[in-house]
Parts: C-alpha cells; structure tokens; sequence
C-alpha cells in the first residue's frame, strides 16, 4: 500500500478524503461523508439534481452550492414550494419515500374559493382522480379566510405525483399555492425560498429515530 505515492510504514495513518491511497497501483475511492440539507425550494425551479437536455429552468441543486453528491427526498412539483430535504443517505431517502413507512408530510394550501363543508369532507375520505385512483383519507382543517380564498391544512401520508393539485382540481376548488411546510419530524422553519442549512444532529437522529419507533412497531 502507498500513501501519496510512498510506501505506507506500520501505524501510519492516513484520510481517504485528504490523501491518495493505492493499493496494488489501484486508487481506493474516499468515502463521502453523509450530509443532510434542509432547503426552502421556491416556486418555478424542478426537485432534480438535473434538468432534461434542452430545459433550462433552475433546479434545487443549483441552489445548494456545495461540493460531493446531494439529491432531494422525494419530489415538491415545479410550481409548489416549500420544504425539501436533500441528502446522500440512501437508506434515509429510501425510508422516507416508500409508500409502505406512510410518512405524513404536511402542507398549507391556499385555495382561491372558500371551501365548503362537504368538499372538506369529501377531500378527508379521500377522492377517486381522474386515472381512477382513489386517495387514501388525508388530515385536512381550514385554517384560515383569505379575502373570498382560504387556507387550509393538509396532513397526508402518500406522495402521488401532483395530488393536492388533482384532488383540488376534482373538487372544483382553484389552487393559489401550495407550501409544504413539514416533512416527518423536520419542518420549514424560518428558510425564507431559496435558503437552505445543514440539518443538527438531533434533527437528523429524530428522523431515523422515526424508522427505528416504526420498525418497533410503536
């Protein structure tokens, strides 16, 4: 074994992420180290590493400026925005994501109608979309008026691509905006769009606390 190029002495210590290791001329790759970033994702940028070829529009990792590989958990459509936690834990964003674990995520939409009682209702039991799909039953409570709009508060536990929006959409309730605010344990906060910050420690042992309390069955 070699160390930057010198044979490695009996005790020697060495980093992978600071020197170069060979072993029979070959390089052993450091390993990265995990990292976990809270993001405010705003409206109009996509929840990709990587536009497609010929797209131009902004992504959530042209706003996390930082060296190494981070790819956001899960997906908050172009339009939405809100909380969006980016990663390279792969165990944690497959936990998060599997429909199986149920993980709530929560969100305050505001409508551009005032809902009614029956719409609300129907929205909890949960609403047959156009594909046919029926959602499952979701948390929803008005919150507050917003001139002849409103915004309520949606608590839910399936990520199906665009649902707020579909389920809105079959109720006859217009959609202004959607903000998530809340994903597992980890909230928003104060980020104002476009911040982000590096998750504490507790934040992140929470979260794999969660799988460690669902695995137990509690």
């Amino acid at each position: 074994m070699r160390v930057n190029g010198q044979i490695a002495e009996l005790g020697q210590k060495a980093d992978p992420a600071r020197d170069k290791i060979t072993v029979d001329g070959k390089a052993i790759a450091a390993v990265e180290s995990l990292t976990y970033i809270a993001l405010h994702k705003p409206r109009m940028v996509l929840s990709t590493v990587e536009a497609e070829r010929g797209d131009d529009r902004k992504t959530v990792r042209d706003l996390v400026e930082i060296p190494g590989h981070v790819y956001p958990v899960g997906r908050l459509d172009f339009e939405s925005e809100g909380l969006v936690l980016m990663t390279n834990d792969g165990d944690l964003t497959n936990k998060l994501t599997h429909p199986k674990f149920g993980h709530e995520k929560e969100y305050r939409v505001l409508l551009a109608k005032r809902p009614d009682p029956e719409q609300l209702q129907a929205w909890r039991r949960g609403v047959v979309l156009e594909d046919g799909y029926k959602t499952a039953p979701v948390e929803v409570r008005f919150e507050t008026a917003q001139g002849k709009g409103a915004w309520v508060r949606v608590i839910m536990r399936e990520g199906r691509k665009r649902q707020i929006r579909e389920t809105c959409r079959q109720l006859g309730l217009p959609i202004v905006r959607i903000l998530r605010v809340r994903i597992g344990s980890l909230r928003l906060g104060n980020l104002k769009p476009r911040q982000w910050r590096y998750l504490t420690m507790q934040e992140v042992s929470e979260l794999k606390g969660e799988e460690t309390r669902r695995r137990a069955g509690r």
